[in-house]
């Protein structure tokens, strides 16, 4: 598997030519696709922030995606689905609805691909198996992003075993006449088989096609970035040398408050540590599932803010960042976090961020007592707060910015493109 750190031979800057010899090394004209809008935040902006790549190194030939936000790569470059007939759907409950865009931007880019003027497709999981057939037979190398895990969430599983999902299972009408614009687990199993490189965006990610079945070698760790001109830290010496009344430890959670990001765990862990000192913000969009956990484990420490834009403010003013998640892809809080220099609890599912002792602790995902004891142990001993947060902006800085990304991403291209010669 390449790892997270790929060697690189160029950096890529999004406003110049790559020189010739690189160029020979990099597609002629790449065809990008994604079930999502390019420009704006989560896929959106890991969207635009590949294309800078292409775009910048005269290699993009074409992009299809939902929208288009952005003004930094040419209009011409962009196709806007934004207009689809698959609008007409809409009235369907969202898995459907999503799943029918899927397969819409799929099969607007398997005939693009289709016309020989291009030479190298990136897709995205679940919205690139014609495109990937397509691609196959025509001899094109291909690149495939995974947002999270393996379908099979690292399970091994027969692989003929036809598996009906919930969203299938239970349908009702209308929904019940339109089970075939479901991704099935078949049609995700025969993608992974036909791309030539799986971009997974966490050692987590990776173990959990390992498991299934997936060799190593078909895996390129890719990761995400972070602008860390728009995330940067306060003064790592306005951590006091004790927590007080005067100064508590400020700690946040930034994402949904769902129960797979493990809200409720931090609610039980922070009500049960009942710490003197400290403060806790909830920072995202409250859900329904976590109400009754706020009910519970809510008190005067504790501040929902809703969803709001001013994240880079909000992690600058905290000392701590708590993101107990049990399933990510590569979760950019944790990113955002380590940029604004904050030190971190967190779990080896969320991403590869945060290295135990280096910047943050990692715990188990539902595990509230390993939560506790990491919080307190951050509470007792600011010196290591101030430690992990010079710390957490350094490897921001010199690792885990979208120029690195990018960098990674040119190395999985070549890396694909030689794979698919050598076969």
């Amino acid at each position: 598997m390449a790892d997270f750190q790929l060697p690189v031979t160029v950096a890529v800057s999004p406003n110049s030519d790559l020189p010739p010899a690189v160029e020979q090394t990099l597609p002629s004209s790449l065809l990008f696709a994604i079930n999502a809008r390019i420009g704006g935040y989560g896929l959106d902006l890991n969207a635009i922030e590949a294309l800078k790549l292409s775009a910048g190194g005269n290699f993009l030939g074409q992009a299809f995606g939902y929208a288009n936000r952005q003004d930094v790569i040419p209009a011409d470059r962009i196709t806007s689905l934004r207009w689809h007939p698959v609008r007409l759907l809409s009235f369907l409950e969202p898995a459907f609805y999503y799943d029918a865009k899927k397969k819409y931007v799929d099969r607007v880019a398997a005939r693009a691909l289709r016309t020989g003027r291009y030479d190298f497709f990136h897709g995205w999981a679940g919205n690139s198996l014609r495109s990937l057939r397509v691609a196959d037979r025509l001899g094109i190398p291909s690149v495939m992003e995974i947002p999270t895990w393996h379908r099979d969430k690292g399970k091994l599983k027969p692989r003929e075993k036809v598996l009906v999902s919930r969203h299938a299972r239970n349908a009702k009408f209308p929904e019940s006449m339109f089970k075939n614009l479901l991704v099935s687990r078949q049609d995700s199993l025969e993608e992974y088989d036909l791309v030539d490189l799986l971009l997974v965006p966490s050692k987590c990610s990776a173990r959990t096609f390992t498991a299934a079945g997936i060799h190593e070698d078909k895996l390129c760790m890719l990761g995400a970035g972070v602008d860390t001109d728009l995330f940067y830290p306060k003064n790592a010496a306005e951590i006091p040398e004790r927590f007080s009344a005067a100064r508590p430890m400020k700690a946040i959670f930034c994402g949904a408050l769902i129960k797979r990001k493990g809200a409720h765990v931090l609610l039980e862990a922070w009500h049960r540590l009942a710490l003197p000192h400290a403060e806790l913000t909830l920072l995202g969009a409250v859900h329904d599932e976590i109400r009754p956990a706020l009910e519970s484990f809510g008190g005067p420490t504790i501040q929902t803010v809703g969803f709001t834009r001013d994240v880079p403010n909000l992690l600058r003013q905290a000392d701590v960042h708590v993101f107990p998640s049990e399933c990510e892809g590569s979760a950019k809080t944790v990113y955002e976090a380590c940029a604004a220099g904050l030190a971190q609890v967190t779990t080896f599912e969320s991403g590869d961020v945060v290295q135990e002792g280096l910047n943050g602790l990692i715990v188990p995902c539902n595990d509230v007592d390993a939560l506790m004891q990491a919080m307190r142990r951050l509470y007792d001993d600011p010196a290591l707060v101030r430690q992990f947060s010079v710390a957490a902006r350094h490897r921001a800085e010199t690792e885990l910015t979208w120029d690195h990304f990018r960098e990674r991403l040119a190395a999985a291209y070549r890396l694909a493109i030689q794979r698919r010669r050598a076969r």
